[in-house]
């Protein structure tokens, strides 16, 4: 579609016509001589004599020049067709417990055979992952120390295949749970998005943390960050490897709209991430975008040409009549001497 980038130029139009009637002719004064006999002074030097007023033609083709130089200043556009990108609205941070105690053997997979704990959470989290299209995605791991395993992302599966990647232990045997939401936070401050969510996947209590994890949470709280907890694992453990339920539960209460979920099987644990997929829907931003193609050089070629053939025109025509002028003048000449040298005869 053709378009003007600034329309008010045309405005511009009728300038060469204000200009003619209020702005002052210039009147210059040159010697000159009169003769009664300006007549035969035009036919014998073959051309009439000149007058200052422009012609139909010229004053068409001035026109003409004017109007593209217009077109050209107005800046014509072509727009291509729309490229529409869809833009993340939310940024989902997934922070996973890789302590020793999610190598215990109590959970199933897909087809059935007893795996741990870990193995059964990349699977489901996995699955949920691929239904998260249109967030951005993160990964913090956390045993002795939290760690940043995939940074925000729009590619799902690469987060997806790292977190194949990750293993029991691979962060050390003990559980920082505050410590891994401290990090989670300090990712999400970077984020321009207005959602930011995090889901916390553990199956053991606080043992490695220098900030408590309910502390952790009220300063999630305050910047807006929703903290979504998942209890995974047997209720009936004991000793450093308990589930701190209560803890889990607080963290979730004290961030807006965060909840608590207990996972002891694959089933509950895929009913939890179903429902987070419901709570925590998928927005995306489309975003137009109609590329923009410049023609000004069209018209100010075609005035260009216009001009150059206004001007170079007269020039060849003159030529052409002077020479005209001057062979039929060597003609009369010529049968003039020759009337003479027959008479003489």
């Amino acid at each position: 579609m053709l378009t003007f980038a600034h329309y008010w130029v045309f405005w511009l139009a009728p300038l060469p016509l204000l200009v003619r009637w209020f702005v002052p002719a210039i009147v210059r004064s040159t010697p000159s001589v009169r003769v009664p006999f300006l007549a035969r002074l035009e036919a014998a030097g073959g051309k009439p004599a000149q007058h200052n007023s422009l012609s139909a033609t010229q004053l068409i083709l001035k026109s003409v020049v004017w109007l593209c130089i217009l077109l050209a200043l107005a800046r014509p556009q072509w727009l291509e067709p729309a490229i529409e990108r869809n833009v993340p609205a939310r940024d989902l941070l997934l922070i996973v417990d890789l302590s020793a105690s999610m190598e215990q053997q109590d959970f199933t997979d897909e087809s059935g055979e007893t795996v741990d704990r870990l193995e059964c959470v990349k699977g489901v989290l996995g699955e949920f992952l691929v239904r998260r299209d249109g967030d951005r995605v993160g990964l913090v791991v956390f045993g002795n120390a939290p760690f940043l395993q995939v940074p925000f992302t729009s590619d799902l599966g690469l987060c997806r295949q790292l977190l194949e990647e990750t293993a029991v232990g691979m962060a050390g045997p003990r559980t920082a749970l505050g410590d891994a939401i401290g990090l989670g936070i300090h990712l999400l401050d970077d984020s321009a998005l207005p959602q930011k969510t995090m889901i916390v996947l553990t199956d053991g209590n606080d043992t490695a943390s220098a900030m408590p994890p309910v502390e952790a949470a009220r300063v999630a709280r305050d910047r807006d960050i929703t903290i979504h907890t998942i209890a995974i694992g047997d209720p009936t453990t004991v000793g450093e490897n308990k589930i701190d339920e209560e803890a889990l539960r607080n963290v979730a209460r004290t961030t807006k709209s965060g909840d608590f979920f207990r996972a002891f099987n694959r089933e509950e644990l895929t009913g939890i991430y179903a429902k987070l997929d419901r709570i925590e829907t998928r927005e995306v931003n489309t975003v137009s975008h109609r590329p923009k193609r410049d023609l000004y050089f069209w018209p100010l070629a075609v005035g260009l040409l216009i001009s150059l053939a206004s001007h170079l025109w007269p020039i060849v025509f003159e030529r052409g009549g002077r020479s005209a002028h001057a062979s039929s003048t060597r003609l009369r000449v010529n049968a003039r001497t020759f009337e003479l040298e027959t008479s003489e005869q």
